[in-house]
């Protein structure tokens, strides 16, 4: 069978571009209407991608003055999407650090038995001091150990997505036997992190549990997901960086006994569509031309871990910036955006407006055919198993990819034509359904 694109549409209120909110176009209320999700995620559906996937974070992420802030609960609202689709899977965001393994657990096979088997869980650890102090702590736990903790709350979801054999309902009316007991196991887990005791309160999911999905690239986080990830979303910039990520990944994953083909990179790309070159540039401009610089040069301050006022618009960054080492926050975000700026040479105002628009991840303006292309290309040469599409301005953004980019894409025989048969979120990226670790401990798989 051809090898085959896999795509998942990262939506986020009006569009990826902090600006996007500004246009005339945009509703600056659209990120709390459940509406316009629905809309977002039938064109996604319509264009036969694999899924679709909310971020979040348990605080008031940014300044509410830059861009529409705060959003719906994901799994919240994916429960509601999963009544108005039909195909596409459904990837939360939710983080090991602020979480209990039981009560989300819960959560995430309960939208697998709604969805019909489409929920997928994007693993978070979670930076930043101000989601710590949301939890009572006075600041976030060191890289190490937020990894540590993610790695133990991942092997208590999976006992607890276990701890129901799919045939431990017998639902024998004749002899008054619902369920079978000897076929119900309790994790009885103790750990560094973590105690818990019973089984999980819903039966084993359609999926077995969720698609796993992860997205971090600094190396406890390549390691994490060479053991656990079935997806992976990366930031890349340049095709030769995508390659060495793919590679990396792939062998760091058979390394750890598992199929490298079973974890699928999918790195970010901010397309901005036009009929011709110059009308994708154009369109690209008034996104750049409406980015309030003071909102930009903060937030690059605060991720860089500069004293506010230290960066100059017009100025390259400092040359004495701390060590990725010394950053306990987004170690492999932080490395690639000081690399992009010393390696274009990008002043503090070039560089705003470059993560303006994907905040790191690849942008490409261009004609449809460009950027058919470019992902292509991507594809082709072993940089990337699908993409994470993430629309600068939405919904037009996504139409624009869906009506013009993905029928080329199905013509040169890199997307099928459509779903088929109902299947599953894990059938869609070619992935076995995993054993049931107590049935079968040999055959189960993480």
């Amino acid at each position: 069978m051809p090898r085959r694109l896999h795509l998942n549409a990262f939506l986020m209120n009006t569009g990826h571009h902090e600006a996007s909110w500004r246009l005339p176009e945009s509703d600056p209320h659209a990120h709390v209407e459940l509406d316009h999700y629905v809309r977002l995620a039938r064109t996604a559906e319509r264009g036969g991608f694999d899924s679709l996937f909310l971020a979040d974070s348990p605080q008031l992420w940014g300044d509410i003055a830059q861009r529409p802030a705060g959003a719906l609960e994901p799994l919240t609202l994916l429960t509601a999407l999963a009544t108005a689709t039909e195909h596409i899977g459904l990837i939360a965001t939710a983080s090991t650090s602020y979480n209990s393994p039981y009560n989300l657990a819960r959560r995430f096979a309960s939208l697998d038995i709604i969805s019909g088997g489409r929920a997928g869980w994007n693993i978070v650890t979670t930076a930043g001091a101000e989601a710590a102090r949301n939890f009572g702590l006075d600041a976030e736990p060191a890289h190490a150990e937020r990894y540590a903790r993610a790695a133990e709350f991942l092997d208590v979801a999976l006992k607890l997505w276990d701890s129901w054999e799919d045939d431990a309902i017998v639902a024998d009316k004749a002899t008054g036997v619902w369920g079978d007991d000897d076929k119900v196991h309790p994790p009885r887990h103790r750990g560094t992190y973590f105690s818990v005791e019973g089984a999980l309160n819903v039966p084993r999911s359609p999926q077995g549990y969720p698609l796993l999905v992860q997205a971090g690239s600094s190396e406890d986080g390549k390691a994490f997901a060479a053991r656990y990830a079935e997806a992976v979303f990366t930031a890349q910039q340049t095709l030769a960086d995508a390659q060495a990520f793919y590679a990396d990944l792939k062998a760091r994953a058979e390394a750890e006994g598992r199929d490298p083909d079973h974890v699928k990179v999918l790195p970010g790309i901010v397309p901005v569509v036009g009929s011709t070159e110059a009308e994708a540039r154009a369109e690209e401009r008034v996104l750049e031309d409406r980015i309030v610089y003071t909102h930009g040069v903060r937030r690059l301050e605060q991720l860089l871990q500069l004293d506010p006022g230290t960066l100059e618009l017009d100025a390259p960054l400092p040359a004495d910036l701390p060590p990725e080492d010394a950053i306990e926050g987004a170690k492999s975000r932080y490395t690639l955006i000081v690399e992009l700026a010393r390696r274009e040479r990008l002043t503090v105002r070039q560089l705003v407006g470059r993560l303006g628009g994907g905040r790191g991840h690849l942008t490409f303006a261009g004609t449809p055919e460009q950027v058919a292309d470019a992902i292509e290309t991507w594809f082709t040469r072993g940089a990337a198993d699908g993409f994470n599409i993430m629309p600068a301005v939405l919904p037009s953004g996504l139409d624009a990819f869906v009506d013009h980019v993905v029928p080329l894409l199905r013509a040169r025989g890199l997307l099928r034509a459509d779903y088929g048969p109902r299947t599953t979120l894990r059938e869609r990226y070619g992935l076995p359904r995993p054993a049931n670790q107590y049935v079968s401990p040999a055959l189960a798989t993480v």
